[in-house]
């Protein structure tokens, strides 16, 4: 596994579309991509990206935390090589595929979250 940059900087959050509200007004623009109480980033000036993702997995849902995405080319790949370095995933790092992306969600020993990332071809 081979991490090539950083694809977004995100915050899981409870209530995406509030909060989606809230960065809109923040930020000054509307997301560049969103997906009604999943998901929602913007795509900013200098080309990185800031989000906001909600989701139903334990440990990530009940409440707000920082996040961030390293981009790889091969989602499945880099979960079964950290697997094997013994790193911990979410929903035993099953990949999640949004409209945009393909995605997993790991911690470190401090449970600290990052996903592993793919952007989809547009």
């Amino acid at each position: 596994m081979k991490v090539s940059g950083i694809d977004a900087v995100y915050y899981t959050v409870a209530d995406v579309d509030k909060m989606t509200t809230f960065y809109t007004d923040l930020l000054g623009s509307a997301p560049a991509m969103t997906w009604p109480g999943r998901l929602a980033e913007w795509t900013l000036g200098d080309g990185n990206s800031f989000g906001l993702y909600g989701s139903e997995t334990e440990g990530m849902g009940g409440g707000s935390s920082g996040s961030v995405m390293f981009a790889v080319d091969d989602v499945p790949q880099a979960v079964d090589a950290a697997k094997g370095r013994g790193v911990k995933f979410h929903d035993d790092g099953n990949i999640t595929d949004t409209p945009a992306c393909h995605m997993a969600f790991g911690e470190d020993p401090e449970g600290n979250q990052f996903i592993l990332h793919h952007r989809k071809e547009a």
